[in-house]
This record gives structure tokens, sequence and C-alpha cells, in this order.
């Protein structure tokens, strides 16, 4: 799969495009690009996503406290998995933003990814304002010879609801249902820093996570069962995403125990797999029963992951 933001590489090239943020790349998304790769490849086409970023309610919006599921870079390999031949990204702007249809069509559609076959939702919209519907891409389609296929309404509604229901899973600390509805382990990629070095002191030495983007959405507060992806090898671990309220109470972290490891992670990005929730972020009377339950969370944790 080719990744640009550009179409200088899409020169000669007949295709077959889908269009939209496709944020999670979840189950009912992953339905619409395996339909586009199978009438791509039945026609003699290449498959296209295309897509925008930064995200348009990042751009337009006055309240800039989105949270995605994704980052460019995830969403690359999870496209990649369903076999598309390429993913543009292109960067939305104030000034994309108030392109009229007719100009993005002619531009973007027709003259840059030199579309045959469009993919699209019933109630898909698009250019200034959103002006145009799917009634004006079959009429532009006609004037530019390429047909326009529409995605069912039941279909669409899943996706809506699909994306709804991560998001409030996770936020909900809900990671094995989150799991249930994108069709794989929700993660997050993040740099290993120092902390306090207070998990050492138990023996419960932690990894402490400066998440790589600010836009990604982290879980609920809590201990988690996870796995760590780390120089292409996975470790069994666990996490918790809060304040340490028995040791420290110093504002928001997150930490990784990675269970039977020696490794030096100082500075290194790892991959964290948000298994299952093992239960809410307690204060506890004291360092020894916070210990205690340490003991019984990596029991757990271990006993969930082997399954």
């Amino acid at each position: 799969m080719i990744v640009s933001d550009t179409f200088e590489v899409l020169d000669n090239v007949r295709s077959a495009v889908t269009i939209g943020t496709f944020d999670g790349v979840h189950i009912g998304h992953q339905k619409i690009i395996k339909h586009l790769v199978a009438r791509a490849h039945s026609k003699g086409l290449k498959s296209i996503v295309l897509t925008f970023f930064p995200h348009p309610r990042m751009v337009l919006s006055k309240e800039n406290d989105i949270e995605l599921l994704n980052t460019i870079k995830e969403k690359s390999k999870l496209l990649e998995n369903l076999g598309i031949d390429y993913l543009i990204v292109l960067p939305f702007t104030k000034e994309f933003s108030v392109q009229s249809a007719q100009e993005f069509v002619q531009h973007i559609l027709v003259d840059g990814l030199h579309v045959a076959h469009l993919v699209v939702g019933y109630d898909h919209r698009f250019g200034k304002n959103r002006e145009a519907n799917v009634d004006d891409l079959i009429k532009f389609g006609t004037e530019f010879d390429f047909q326009v296929e529409q995605i069912e309404a039941q279909d669409m509604a899943e996706v809506t609801i699909s994306s709804t229901k991560i998001r409030i899973a996770l936020k909900q600390g809900k990671v094995a249902l989150a799991a249930k509805y994108l069709g794989y382990h929700y993660a997050f990629m993040g740099t290993v820093i120092h902390g306090q070095a207070l998990g050492r002191q138990m023996g419960f030495p932690t990894a402490n996570l400066h998440p790589d983007k600010p836009y990604k959405l982290i879980p609920h507060r809590g201990v988690y069962a996870v796995r760590v992806k780390w120089n292409n090898n996975l470790y069994p671990g666990m996490m918790n995403i809060g304040i340490n309220p028995t040791v420290s109470d110093d504002g928001m972290s997150i930490e990784v125990h990675l269970f039977d490891f020696n490794g030096n992670l100082y500075h290194e990005e790892i991959e964290v797999q948000c298994i299952e929730r093992l239960r809410d972020e307690i204060k506890f009377k004291d360092v020894a029963a916070l210990k205690k339950q340490l003991i019984e969370d990596k029991n757990l944790a271990l006993a969930i992951l082997k399954k």
C-alpha cells in the first residue's frame, strides 16, 4: 500500500474510491473497505481510500477537544491489512473546506484520483457548507464518466453506531466491549519517560508512558490487563491509568508493568494493547496493602491474557 498526501503517485491510474475519516477502522468500516477492494479488483481498478488530516473538527470546531481512535500511522496499518492499494491523506484546512462541490469533484476526484467508481454513504455531503449530496455526485458522475455506488442505510447506521459505542465504551473503561466493535484490541503508542520509580521500590517497576498524540483517546482511569509491543515482540503486563492516590496523587499518569521483563525501555516507543479492565483505581491504607493488591492484579491479568 502507498500512503501519500499528493496525487503524484496516481499518474495513469484509474481507481475505485471511498471517502471518509474512518476513525477506528472498526468492523463497520472494514465491511465498506473490503467491498471497495472487491469492486476494484472486479473492474481492474486500483482501490483508494481518501481521508483528511487534521480531522475536520480540529480545524472548524471552536472547541479543540476532539479525541480520535486512530492516529494516521495506526489507520494506515489497519487499512493496509485490508488490502487497499493507496491511502491518500489530504491536508484539511479552512481554505480546503470552502471549495465548491464541483471544484472538489473535478480537482480531487477526477483530476487527482482518476475516479472510475465511487463508493459513498447514502447521506454523504460535501463541498462548501456541505452543499452537495449523493444526487449531485451522480450528476457529476454522468458529466465526468464515473459511477456512484451508495452504501445502504443499514450499513451506514452500523458505522455510525459502532463509532459512538466504541468511544462510550472506552470512556467507561470497557476495553473488551470496544474490541468487539473494533474487531481488534484498542491500542495506543507512547514514549517511555522517567517517573518517580515508586513501583520499582515495591517490586513492580513501571514504564511511565507519554502518549505520542494529544488527540488520541485514552481509556478511563483504572487498572488493565495489557499486551505491550516493543521491537516486534509482545509482552504480557498490566497498566494503571490514574493519579496513584496511595503513593503520590500527583496528576494523571499512564504506567505499564511488564511481567518478567528486564530490558531498558527509557525513551523507547511502545504500543499498549488494552485487553481487559481489572478494577478501579483505589486509594489503599498503606503501601503494603497496595503491594498485596498488585500481586492479585498480576495473577488475574495473567489468567486473562492466557485465555
